[in-house]
């Protein structure tokens, strides 16, 4: 019988009372890293039960206090200074919150804490910042139930936020309650929407952000629908327009069959996706990618010890390190070597220093699969990249790094390589061909042996030198350097072997 362990790590618990969704998110510290256990989530629509007087409806306030007796279950064995809870947009209108909080407070056993539209939009970018890494000022936008969050921030500090009165919950009773679309509906919300965004839309056009990240139901949702549909999950006005076609197309909700749409959210989509549009036109907005994280994760940060102290990505690593226990020596000697690869050709390659770091990543990770066997271990890596939450990279990088570790050593998967668009294609071969050749030499795991090397590199070319005494030492990597001249041919790298 196994030893039972003298201790475990504690349990975090954060509750999210949305005005479209109540989010639950129980999470335990791991390596320095959040490892999320268990989410739950339910459709409450509290929004919808407002009336003109900002009153909730009982059958609302009802379906809020069922959802809220499942999640009691699960705080029962969690310290209650690791357990927060907040109610957002629905119950900072509602004139009757009281009422819905007081019975909510005794059936959960805590306190609920109603928190402004500021305080909601601050820890929207809080979960962004630990999520998502930027070095640049960017826009989070966060369409909810009832209200819609803009941040304009750096690093963890939100420099200009807003949180305007619109949300695909209430404009979809405003706009879309006939459950019919027409471009004359969805022009009638993209036009309030604009006017409600009026004032600040001149604050925030002057902010200059140079990245959009959205988070929230109506942007994974869209994103979803993107990718099921052979897209990439990168949002342009183009797209929008042309989901809005779709949408039209159907008609209305009963025959709203959009491929990648999941059920749950059918019944608020096409509002979101007028709030949306309405933003990008007046923001300006060229692109928008999905962030890592939202208020759920801005809470639970704000619980655990000194999360801001360590870059977002390194922790991210060290946390896969551990859970899958890399040779970490081994990996971050690979990364030795293509950095100083990376040195040698910083001129003739000039590869930017993004691209570079996503490479280091791909090699502190290049073994990953081999937690899992050795046969098949390129695919099993992919996998686990394409599956795990990697807090810090955005959706194109994450597909760089798994084109890279893919393709670490022997046959090359080029479709993985086409597949990303984080880096033009052939600095993607470029980075691949430092991470192969680092790889091979350092193949006896030891700092001792190492070899002297250099690189040069024109354009598709690229000479490895080496001593000539080292490759007669190592006739086995010799070989495999041979074969590397034929498998990096792949990349249009014309590869040769010198030795001195």
């Amino acid at each position: 019988m196994a030893d039972t362990p003298s201790h475990t790590q504690p349990l975090y618990a954060v509750i999210d009372l949305g005005s479209n969704s109540f989010h639950m998110m129980i999470s335990r510290l791991v390596a320095d890293s959040v490892q999320v256990v268990d989410r739950v989530k339910r459709k409450v629509r509290l929004a919808s039960g407002l009336d003109e007087n900002n009153h909730l409806d009982p059958k609302s306030m009802a379906r809020g206090w069922e959802c809220l007796s499942f999640f009691a279950e699960r705080l029962q064995d969690i310290p209650p200074e690791n357990i927060q809870i907040v109610a957002t947009a629905t119950l900072r209108l509602a004139q009757n919150a009281s009422d819905f909080i007081s019975r909510a407070q005794s059936i959960l056993g805590h306190d609920i804490k109603v928190i402004s539209g500021e305080e909601e939009a601050r820890l929207i970018y809080l979960g962004v910042a630990h999520t998502t890494i930027s070095q640049n000022n960017r826009l989070v936008i966060d369409i909810g139930g009832a209200s819609t969050e803009l941040i304009v921030g750096q690093g963890f500090e939100p420099q200009l936020m807003q949180s305007l009165a619109m949300g695909c919950v209430t404009f979809n009773q405003k706009f879309f309650a006939e459950q019919t679309y027409t471009e004359q509906a969805f022009a009638a919300a993209e036009h309030q929407a604009e006017q409600i965004l009026s004032p600040v839309a001149q604050a925030f056009r002057q902010a200059s952000w140079e990245s959009t990240l959205g988070v929230s139901g109506t942007l994974q949702a869209i994103t979803e629908v993107l990718s099921a549909q052979g897209r990439l999950p990168i949002i342009t006005m183009a797209k929008l327009q042309e989901l809005k076609l779709q949408a039209i197309d159907c008609g209305d909700l009963k025959h709203l069959n959009i491929t990648g749409l999941v059920n749950e959210r059918k019944p608020v989509f096409v509002s979101g996706l007028a709030i949306l549009t309405a933003l990008f036109r007046i923001l300006g907005i060229d692109e928008l990618q999905l962030a890592g994280g939202a208020i759920r994760e801005g809470l639970l940060y704000e619980l655990l010890p000194n999360m801001r102290n360590m870059n977002i990505r390194i922790r991210t690593l060290n946390a896969l390190v551990a859970r899958f226990n890399i040779d970490e020596r081994q990996a971050y000697r690979v990364a030795d070597i293509a950095d100083q690869a990376c040195q040698q050709l910083r001129a003739s390659w000039q590869l930017p220093q993004h691209y570079r770091s996503i490479l280091q990543s791909a090699c502190v990770l290049h073994e990953i699969g081999l937690q899992l066997e050795y046969k098949g271990n390129k695919q099993h890596a992919v996998y686990i990249l394409q599956h795990a939450d990697l807090a810090g990279f955005s959706t194109p990088e994450r597909l760089l790094l798994c084109a890279l570790v893919g393709n670490y050593k022997t046959d090359l998967n080029m479709a993985l390589v086409k597949r990303q668009t984080f880096a033009e294609l052939g600095s993607a071969y470029q980075l691949l061909a430092i991470l192969r050749l680092s790889v091979i030499l350092s193949k006896r795991r030891k700092d001792d042996v190492m070899p002297e090397f250099a690189l040069a590199g024109i354009d598709k070319t690229l000479q490895l030198t080496l001593p000539d005494a080292w490759l007669q030492r190592h006739p086995l990597m010799s070989a495999e350097l041979k074969q590397e001249i034929v498998d990096i041919a792949k990349l249009n790298i014309d590869l040769s072997i010198a030795r001195v």
